[in-house]
């Protein structure tokens, strides 16, 4: 596969850790192969990053012109270096379909005159750009909300209020530029009748005879979807509208790639997600308490039972720790003795070998059991009331959960989806696994990945390291494989093995 674009300064490393996802996952949907889609994206990004130091030099000058947030430009040089490589004779490794498009009069729109450009691209661009960037990351890109303050240098307590009166701002713009685009009589009579019925909230009823000519008109129809705020319908305007062709398919995308990400949990305000974490944070804090109060417990116990004497000889109370019987754990580990062993432990065998690796240097007295020279407190068996065999007891589940799925592959290449969850909250993380069959990781998002050889590494990025106690962790990345892509094994957060789920 192609290499990476390798940033060489400050603002071209934030556009790309901004951007290269969005990029990389249209670029997928317009090419054939996987290494199409990387040579699209990188040239893209490309094209995409001179456009972005042309405007910053404009406006250093004073000369300052409207622009598209990062992502939402970036996608357009994706588009333009698509109708790039058909013009040159390279089309045949572009979809068939876009291939279609291209050479149709619904591409022409796009780089003719700004009256006949789609209204919301030029609403979009109409609006002040860190207001078009809010519109664009909570619509179209599908992030929280909380996420999107983050982003974008927000409050998160008013960044909901903000989105609504931006909401309002791109209707506005998109009416007056539909007023201005060029019309027959007809189009401007229902122009003005669509104006006053999307304005209402709740929206008033379309009349009958505005429904039949939406139905006709394509310009009118695209229109009403970019004034209705309401309905769900405003994404699939703007995405249409600002990438062109493919643009619902990339829309899906990102809304499957946000719900990976929050573990199909998305919350919508910033007060949820803090509930939630302050939901899992008591979860958490019960469980430690109740173990600690098990471990008090058990030291007590622990302690009288050893100053109990056996009933034999003063010679034999006195041969000391190793001639007396293991005190039982009565089924609680001590947090400082968790096991890091998945499969269950059983009994000890009372009989003359032990499997304790210092069992083997005490002597063994005719008739007794042979002593356990593991500290009292931490035995994994319970002795029975009428002095049976101790009972076997299972090993406490993993802390940790894994779901691994692939999500599309090519003959060459794939995209995966890896998603935790932790029953403990962290301050970072570090998900570790092993390749069976020699896969090769060759980009990653919403992580930084390292290889060795089949072992792969994923470290949090900046903006997710915390994790809530019963939250979830999530990234993707795009690998390569040869013969077989069989799912990864040996999967460890923080070096603690987790199950699969």
């Amino acid at each position: 596969m192609p290499d990476l674009p390798s940033p060489k300064d400050a603002t071209e490393a934030a556009l790309f850790a901004e951007c290269w996802d969005a990029v990389l996952s249209y670029a997928d949907l317009c090419t054939a192969g996987s290494t199409a889609a990387q040579e699209l994206a990188a040239e893209a990004f490309a094209l995409g990053l001179r456009e972005v130091r042309a405007a910053d030099a404009g406006a250093a000058r004073g000369r300052r012109t409207p622009r598209l947030p990062a992502i939402p430009l970036m996608l357009t040089a994706v588009r333009t270096t698509a109708a790039s490589w058909e013009a040159a004779g390279r089309g045949h490794r572009l979809d068939p379909d876009l291939r279609l498009w291209l050479n149709s009069d619904r591409a022409a729109r796009y780089p003719g005159p700004p009256l006949h450009r789609p209204l919301a691209l030029r609403g979009l661009k109409d609006l002040q750009e860190a207001d078009a960037a809010l519109l664009w990351l909570a619509e179209v890109e599908a992030l929280p909300m909380v996420v999107v303050a983050r982003r974008l240098g927000l409050d998160p307590a008013v960044v909901s209020e903000e989105l609504d009166q931006v909401r309002t701002l791109f209707r506005d713009r998109c009416h007056r530029d539909h007023l201005d685009t060029p019309m027959d009589t007809v189009c401007r009579r229902y122009a003005r009748l669509l104006h006053a019925v999307t304005r209402s909230t709740p929206p008033a009823e379309t009349p009958e005879d505005l429904s039949r000519h939406l139905a006709t008109c394509e310009g009118c129809a695209e229109a009403a979807a970019c004034l209705r705020l309401h309905g769900g319908g405003l994404p699939a305007a703007l995405a249409g509208g600002v990438i062109g062709w493919g643009g619902l398919a990339y829309l899906e995308r990102r809304r499957r790639a946000a719900e990976v990400r929050l573990g199909a949990r998305r919350p919508d305000t910033a007060d949820a997600e803090g509930a939630e974490a302050a939901k899992g944070t008591g979860r958490a804090r019960a469980v430690r308490g109740g173990l600690l109060a098990a471990a008090v417990a058990l030291s007590a116990l622990a302690l009288a039972v050893s100053m109990m004497p056996f009933g034999g000889p003063a010679a034999d109370t006195a041969r000391g720790d190793a001639d007396r019987q293991p005190v039982a754990d009565p089924g609680v580990l001590l947090p400082s003795h968790t096991p890091t062993s998945t499969g269950p432990r059983t009994a000890r065998s009372s009989g003359p070998a032990s499997a304790h690796p210092s069992a083997s240097a005490a002597p063994t007295r005719a008739g007794r059991k042979n002593p356990d020279p593991e500290p009292q407190g931490t035995s994994t068996a319970t002795a029975t009331a009428g002095g049976g065999s101790p009972a076997p007891r299972t090993s406490a589940p993993a802390a940790c959960r894994v779901h691994y799925e692939v999500s599309s592959q090519w003959p060459d290449g794939f995209q995966a989806a890896v998603t935790v969850t932790t029953t403990r909250s962290l301050d970072t993380w570090r998900l570790a696994w092993t390749f069976p069959d020699g896969q090769h990781v060759s980009q990653m998002w919403d992580a930084t990945v390292a290889q060795n050889g089949s072992r792969v590494t994923a470290t949090a990025a900046d903006y997710n390291r915390s994790v809530p106690a019963d939250g979830t962790l999530s990234f993707g990345f795009i690998g390569s494989w040869q013969g077989s892509n069989s799912a990864p094994r040996d999967f460890a957060l923080n070096g603690h093995a987790c199950a699969r789920g």
